[in-house]
């Protein structure tokens, strides 16, 4: 064994596990709620499918792994509603004996009833079933469309779900399909204490991984290699995979906001920003941090990181129970607004630009501010089952069951005034803040963490040092060799 390796074992020791996993009374109380919200019709969900490659194991979709707990493929779950309750009926795939003994057996009926609260039959009678039901009278479906994230849902059209939907509309005319993620989107965003205690754990687990970049960094190594200490102490540390694709851009590439290639060899005098997050037990955290490659940032990355931890402490503050998305996002922005025209990168906190891209300066005001120009992504998403979940605050305020990220950055990239319109006020804008571009060229900071909010408030779950001093202490050590 390495002293590299054996030293990430001895530094990376399993941390404790949240003793409850999600029980069966909690998939059925979630199921019961949201049939009270159709009140009438027979809610349609597919799985996730057998892998097409040998390269990695089944992760069930997270609409389905919510509402049923099942991990296997080739499943759906079909639940008739009327006045307001159903009875939930899970579909599966057997496997044949011998492809059992290569990939393992799915649970029998008697493991589905008692571990998930389900009755279950076979996948080949699925489809005379929901004729059935259709044919007595159920002329509504709630169509929960398999696709594999919500993020890339418009692209994801040929599922087995969708063609099993599309040919059940065919078989019976006048059939009334509607979406029913909207329903459970609500569901999903207010999560009970289980949910939260594993994704607590998640947090826990990317800000092990985070540090331990701290320690480890150091001119010379390559984006990879940061990737590599990163998704092996997530590993170790009990995540069964990252909760989304590692961004590691040094460089000029820290102005690229998903760069994921991850390949490029890290300089002295770079920062460096690596956003990454592990999943655990189904539910994910994400984190980001901005490290000096060398150490110390200087003079000009410091003002920006500043700028940005000072933002993201603004947000947190109006962050709380009863307080509105809204508020947290605008506060961060007029923090970031007068920090850039006190260092001249834009001409005053309100001042505007004409974009080079269609906006509305008078339903968007703030879309043509020179500010904007440099901040070039929202602050919050919600976490869950997905990286991009939905949260409570999406609908109004935050309450307790929240889990969200707050993650403001600022990125200085003189091509951001090459691509604007040739206009008077461009022009001017251009003359008075291009030379200050200049010695802020290439600057990219973005710092994110992972919260909570519980009966106590607010609650920052990913504890991975973010105050400049404490970044440069850790990241001044030298590597193990």
């Amino acid at each position: 064994m390495s002293a590299l390796l054996a030293s990430l074992i001895l530094q990376a020791a399993p941390a404790a596990v949240p003793s409850r996993a999600i029980d069966p009374g909690e998939y059925q109380a979630r199921r019961a709620a949201l049939a009270e919200r159709v009140g009438s019709g027979v809610v349609l969900a597919f799985g996730g499918v057998t892998p097409t490659t040998d390269f990695g194991p089944f992760y069930q979709l997270p609409a389905f792994r919510y509402l049923t707990g099942y991990l296997y493929p080739n499943a759906a779950l079909v639940m008739p509603v009327r006045g307001g309750r159903g009875t939930a009926t899970l579909f599966v795939a057997r496997s044949p004996a011998r492809r059992a003994i290569y990939y393992g057996a799915e649970p029998d009926s008697l493991a589905l009833a008692t571990e998930y609260g389900l009755t279950a039959r076979p996948i080949e009678a699925l489809a005379s079933f929901v004729d059935s039901l259709v044919g007595a009278g159920n002329r509504t479906v709630y169509d929960l469309r398999d696709f594999a994230a919500a993020d890339f849902a418009a692209q994801d059209s040929l599922t087995r779900g969708g063609q099993f939907v599309r040919g059940l509309a065919a078989r019976h005319g006048g059939l009334e399909v509607k979406n029913g993620h909207p329903i459970v989107d609500r569901l999903r965003a207010r999560k009970s204490e289980t949910e939260m205690a594993l994704i607590r754990r998640a947090a826990e687990i990317s800000a092990e991984g985070h540090t331990e970049l701290m320690r480890r960094i150091d001119p010379g190594m390559h984006e990879y290699d940061l990737q590599a200490i990163i998704d092996y102490t997530f590993r170790r540390l009990g995540s069964e995979r990252p909760a989304y694709g590692a961004i590691v851009g040094s460089g000029p590439l820290t102005l690229q906001l998903h760069y994921m290639k991850n390949r490029r060899k890290m300089e002295p005098g770079d920062v460096v920003v690596i956003d990454a997050g592990a999943e655990f037990q189904g539910y994910t955290a994400d984190v980001t941090r901005t490290l000096p490659v060398s150490g110390t940032f200087t003079a000009e990355q410091r003002a920006i990181y500043q700028l940005v931890r000072d933002a993201q402490a603004a947000a947190e503050r109006n962050s709380k129970p009863g307080m509105s998305f809204r508020l947290a996002a605008d506060s961060s922005v007029a923090v970031r607004a007068r920090g850039l025209a006190a260092l001249g990168l834009i001409e005053s906190a309100d001042a505007s630009y004409d974009p080079a891209w269609p906006v509305d300066c008078n339903a968007n005001p703030g879309g043509c501010t020179q500010a904007s120009l440099f901040m070039i992504h929202g602050i919050s998403h919600g976490l869950g089952l997905e990286v991009h979940d939905p949260a409570q605050a999406y609908y109004g305020n935050f309450a307790v069951g929240d889990a969200f990220v707050i993650e403001p950055g600022l990125y200085i990239h003189k091509q951001l005034l090459d691509i604007l319109p040739d206009t008077p006020k461009n022009r001017a804008f251009i003359k008075r803040v291009g030379p200050v571009v200049e010695r802020y060229q290439g600057t990219g900071v973005r710092i994110e963490d992972s919260y909570l909010i519980t009966p106590r408030g607010l609650e920052r779950i990913s504890l991975a040092p973010r105050e400049i001093d404490e970044v440069e202490a850790l990241t001044r050590r030298r590597p193990v060799p």
